[in-house]
């Protein structure tokens, strides 16, 4: 039976130097959820991720893969989007992408119907046979998402997915990232913007000056923090506004905006 971590990183130390990326660092991702690992550039995050996928080991710490001891042969059940993106300029896009995917252990046949599959959902499949430098910074973006979930892994790592994306664009990679979330994959999203948290992640851990800082599900963190007060924007005239009001528990109105045809801005506090 497995376990309901998908992945855990525990008493995690890595150093460089005079410099402590990470001090004493344990996140536990659960199966089938989008773990958000947050804090400002420099916190220790690309570290932490670049230990998970073998990239570089830790002084001091384990990891633990889908309930055993992480290692070399797990690499190819992890989907691994950087933030630095790598892709080769000057290889043709379908040519490189079935490369990639060969890598991860795709036969020929399999690589080419899942990346005629992805390739058409993102409508960059008139571009199969062109050099990567001649598609647009978020095309390239796309065709690099694609390389990473091609093999659909347990496992999906996404360090910033959202830079360099259009607001379209960006809603278009968080419906699949949700969509691969629903079908059963496990994925890490690491990102130091906090607005896009919400929406994507299930559970976050917060690491600030190489130490997590806050760890636990976004309900039970917005439950924590929260302040029992709340805002309501209600539209229409005085009386209509005032009759929802009563409705209402606790409400009362705070602010008349006289424009936008009378929007009248109210508080509630949790009762």
């Amino acid at each position: 039976m497995k376990s309901d971590e998908m992945l855990i990183a525990r008493n995690i130390t890595k150093r460089y130097a005079e410099h402590t990326a990470l001090d004493n660092v344990s996140i536990s991702v659960e199966r089938g959820k989008v773990f958000g690992l947050l804090g400002p550039n420099g916190a220790g995050k690309t570290t932490l991720i670049r230990i998970i996928n073998r990239i570089t080991a830790p002084d001091s710490g384990e990891v633990i893969f889908d309930g055993h001891p992480f290692t070399a042969d797990d690499v190819r059940r992890i989907g691994y989007l950087p933030e630095e993106r790598g892709l080769y300029k000057k290889m043709g896009v379908g040519e490189q992408a079935m490369y990639l995917a060969r890598l991860k252990g795709m036969s020929s046949a399999d690589a080419k119907r899942e990346l005629t599959h992805w390739f058409e959902k993102f409508d960059i499949m008139p571009w199969w046979h062109k050099k990567l430098e001649e598609l647009s910074k978020g095309m390239q973006q796309k065709v690099q998402f694609v390389t990473t979930v091609v093999h659909r892994p347990p496992l999906m790592i996404f360090d910033e997915p959202f830079s360099g994306f259009d607001p379209v664009n960006a809603e278009l990679l968080k419906r699949e990232i949700l969509s691969l979330r629903d079908e059963g994959h496990t994925i890490i999203y690491s990102t130091h913007n906090m607005a896009s948290v919400e929406d994507v992640c299930d559970n976050i851990a917060l690491i600030n000056k190489s130490k997590v800082v806050l760890e636990g599900s976004v309900l039970e963190v917005k439950r924590s923090f929260g302040s029992g007060l709340y805002e309501i924007k209600a539209q229409g005239t005085r009386e209509q506004v005032e009759q929802l009001a009563q409705q209402l528990n606790n409400v009362e109105i705070s602010e008349v905006l006289p424009s936008m045809n009378e929007v009248f801005l109210q508080t509630i506090s949790e009762s």
